[in-house]
């Protein structure tokens, strides 16, 4: 198994492949969070900060290694005063390494926590989840209704023009990226005003079939579709995203044509290309994390918590990550297999996550009653059998990963599910990973992980059985199948990759 360093080959080649796919180009990348952050300091004055969250750091490469503008929401009160200075142009990021210009969306914050806390949250994330007990939720009101029209419209509106004045500023082609579910509705608008513009548009969450979509009202799910096919290329993260999309459409849209065997859209005239691209990691950032001096400490803290043999899971603590069922198949397995008992633990790495949503809360109380359950009623005084660390440590739970035998990662359902590819990356005993069959990260890593349906119990605690008595030779082998597949399908083919396809457009 082969190595990447900083400054490979690899990384040259996608900074010499989107320069020429940027030659004569404007690249515009719009998405909520944008890659940098302004805090107040002592003083008053703003100081720049590293962006967070998933899309920040899966365009880190594009990001120390391309000069474009970035447009993302004012986040916080520091962005919103550096928006107001700036009188809303996109400056040079003040962070180093960072090429990336940034534009901060300064919007009326009702508008936003319509948008954001009404519509994208829990809404959209909720029926791309499959998370919504359909007899009784969602209830779709006139709040809702009043959401979209001046939440979730406005604020697309707003980047949809902040993205339009960008390309106005140069004669070159635009080339407008646009992330995730918060903006559906930014291709559509864009196109109107800038028809000849190459637009691309990435969700990093599921999505559902045409039947789940049905629970919302035809004016959303059939405005969200209709913009989408206004992009040259819409990507996701699985194939199974691919053909649910491709059937909303046919679903949704009239006069559509939908081709499932070339994976395209022909709606009003234009030709849109649906791909899967499946998102990964820098792996050699995880690995030096993994090696940091801070990772190192966390690990000497950890070591006395691991038992003979170690179960793990890193989560986010929400409900699709299906963390009860997970503490319920190990309960299952120590009641099923006494001689676990005293010997095997269980530590689980949980992020915070969207506190203020009253079913977060909820999850979050009945994860903790599950987890007394289990304590009680296997503990002793000298074992404690699950222990959770509730805070967001990466490092911390990084270093966990270093010392598992066995990774649960049994999410409803996941867009890809990142823990599932840092895990055998960072992992220093060839633990084996049990993997949901509805994680996006099932269709690379199915190679080694073993399979477990997100409901199943029985079939979880049968799998941690699997994964605690498997062979030394049988878990070198799966590790090693894993781990050359997420090297291979780094971050960087990631990236590089839709560039390719971008790039064939012009071909």
């Amino acid at each position: 198994m082969t190595e990447r360093a900083p400054g490979s080959a690899e990384q040259n080649s996608l900074q010499s492949l989107a320069a020429d796919l940027l030659r004569g180009q404007r690249l515009i990348l719009v998405s909520n969070r944008g890659p940098m952050e302004y805090h107040a300091a002592a003083g008053g004055a703003l100081q720049a900060r590293r962006g967070s969250g998933g899309v920040v750091t899966a365009l880190s490469g594009l990001t120390n290694h391309v000069d474009f503008t970035w447009i993302a929401s004012a986040m916080s009160d520091g962005d919103r005063r550096a928006a107001v200075a700036n009188e809303g142009r996109a400056v040079p990021s003040p962070l180093p390494g960072q090429r990336v210009s940034v534009r901060f969306i300064n919007t009326p914050r009702r508008a936003y926590h319509k948008h954001y806390n009404i519509i994208c949250n829990p809404l959209l994330w909720f029926i791309q989840h499959y998370m919504w007990s359909s007899p009784y939720t969602p209830r779709v009101d006139a709040a809702v209704y009043d959401a979209w029209e001046n939440g979730y419209v406005e604020v697309n509106r707003q980047f949809a023009e902040a993205a339009v004045e960008e390309a106005n500023r140069s004669d070159d082609r635009p080339l407008v990226m646009v992330h995730d579910y918060q903006l559906y509705l930014v291709p559509g608008m864009v196109r109107k005003r800038l028809p000849h513009a190459r637009i691309h548009q990435f969700v990093h969450i599921p999505w559902p079939t045409a039947s789940y979509w049905e629970l919302l009202p035809a004016m959303i799910r059939s405005a969200i579709c209709e913009s989408l096919c206004s992009a040259d290329i819409v990507g996701f993260q699985a194939g199974r995203d691919v053909r649910s999309f491709l059937g909303s459409c046919d679903a949704f849209l009239d006069n559509a044509s939908v081709d499932y065997r070339e994976r395209s859209v022909t709606y009003n005239g234009r030709v849109t290309l649906v791909r899967n691209y499946p998102i990964s990691i820098d792996v050699n950032e995880v690995r030096q994390i993994a090696d940091s001096p801070r990772a190192i400490e966390h690990d000497e803290r950890i070591r006395p918590l691991l038992g003979k043999q170690t179960i793990v899971r890193v989560d986010r603590a929400e409900p699709s990550k299906n963390i009860i069922r997970g503490f319920l198949a190990y309960e299952t397995l120590l009641d099923r297999h006494p001689e676990f008992q005293g010997e095997v633990r269980f530590l689980a790495f949980l992020v915070p996550s969207r506190t203020h949503i009253r079913q977060y809360q909820r999850y979050v109380e009945e994860t903790d009653a599950a987890v007394r359950r289990v304590n009680e009623r296997f503990g002793t005084p000298d074992w404690t059998p699950i222990q959770v660390f509730y805070e967001n440590n990466y490092a911390q739970a990084i270093a966990g990963m270093r010392r598992y035998d066995a990774l649960l990662v049994n999410a409803v359902i996941d867009g890809m599910n990142l823990v599932a590819k840092e895990g055998p990356i960072v992992n220093r005993k060839n633990g084996v990973l049990i993997l949901s069959e509805t994680a996006g990260a099932y269709e690379q890593l199915r190679v080694g992980a073993l399979p477990v349906a997100p409901a199943d119990v029985e079939g979880a605690a049968r799998a941690l059985h699997q994964a605690l008595t498997m062979p030394p030779e049988e878990r070198e082998r799966r590790a090693n199948l894993m781990r050359d597949c997420i090297e291979r399908e780094d971050i960087v083919d990631w990236l590089r990759r839709q560039l390719s396809d971008l790039a064939a457009l012009d071909g």
